[in-house]
């Protein structure tokens, strides 16, 4: 690790396969804590490269305990994280909605590092049980149409490193992984980055894959459509600037999508919205996120897709979707 730290220190770089066998020590409790400490800190201070990333993901999907879901063709919509702009839970709001309008969501997430709540931390308050029982999450897939992969489930290789990105307590090279990461390898995915040059390096390393996927970055700063914004959109079939206007909607504030402080507030404004009494603005955001997801799994236009999200919300089947997982 020392003579690691050396070279990235002065700005070398290393190979993918460099990448994946540091990861795969750490896994092992090779390094103690100030070295994983001190490599993650370096990759704050440096930009990733592609063959890092790569590396990197390859480790944890190898490491990870896979689950079979392919026979129900799920999306997962999963931000980065780390954007700093403590929205609400505006990713996983949309995972209901877009489960309610008939598409099946492998939802992947976290506890929130950088953020007051994530994704995690809100549905273990509103009641799910998370699980890495193929049975259960099958059970929730025919039953609620969407299951929830609690990180630390299904990647125990990172154990060594949870308690030290909680400490640091901001966006590290994890936060760039954790949509990669996906335990159940979904075909069709929507994922939020923080800034332009991941949204590059994601859309460089999809291509390679057989994934039907939309890559987002508001330009804002936000690892999602924000609609206070234009948007960058990368698929797979071609690269777009996304304007509120294309789904015939105005722009809308900061302050109308700002999530809370704590858990709890976040949660109210959770179950507000997904009850149907959301404002005019996080009813447009969460329909604006969930209908690319609709559109990208069902290769529709995004405003088909946005229609979509507005009849599975407004009817109740979003919220639906909700009750029959937190039952189970």
């Amino acid at each position: 690790m020392k003579a690691l730290l050396s070279r990235l220190i002065n700005h070398e770089s290393i190979s993918a396969e460099e990448a994946k066998q540091i990861l795969i020590s750490i896994s092992k409790g090779d390094y103690n804590q100030a070295q994983i400490a001190s490599f993650l800190t370096v990759y704050m201070m440096r930009s990733i490269t592609v063959n890092e990333l790569q590396g990197f993901r390859d480790a944890l999907l190898e490491l990870c305990l896979a689950v079979d879901l392919q026979i129900y063709d799920p999306i997962d919509l999963c931000g980065t994280g780390g954007d700093g702009k403590d929205t609400f839970n505006i990713s996983t709001l949309s995972s209901f909605i877009t489960a309610g309008a008939g598409v099946a969501v492998a939802k992947h997430g976290n506890y929130g590092v950088s953020s007051a709540c994530g994704s995690s931390n809100v549905l273990e308050a509103l009641g799910v049980k998370f699980s890495n029982d193929k049975d259960h999450l099958k059970r929730a897939m025919e039953t609620a149409n969407i299951c929830v992969l609690h990180a630390p489930l299904f990647h125990p290789a990172m154990k060594n490193v949870a308690p030290i990105r909680k400490a640091l307590g901001i966006k590290t090279f994890f936060n760039m992984l954790g949509p990669m990461v996906n335990p159940s390898f979904p075909k069709h995915q929507m994922v939020g980055v923080f800034n332009l040059e991941l949204l590059r390096l994601y859309n460089y390393l999809y291509q390679k894959t057989d994934k039907n996927y939309s890559i987002v970055h508001d330009l804002g700063g936000y690892d999602e459509l924000s609609l206070t914004n234009n948007a960058k959109i990368a698929t797979n079939q071609s690269e777009l600037l996304f304007s509120p206007d294309d789904l015939d909607i105005k722009s809308i504030t900061a302050e109308s999508i700002f999530g809370g402080n704590t858990v709890k507030e976040a949660t109210e404004i959770f179950e507000s919205i997904i009850s149907g009494k959301g404002s005019k603005a996080q009813n447009a955001v969460v329909c604006a996120n969930a209908g690319l997801a609709i559109a990208t799994a069902k290769q529709i236009t995004h405003k088909e897709g946005f229609e979509y999200a507005k009849e599975s919300l407004l009817s109740g089947k979003a919220k639906t979707c909700l009750t029959k997982l937190t039952a189970l």
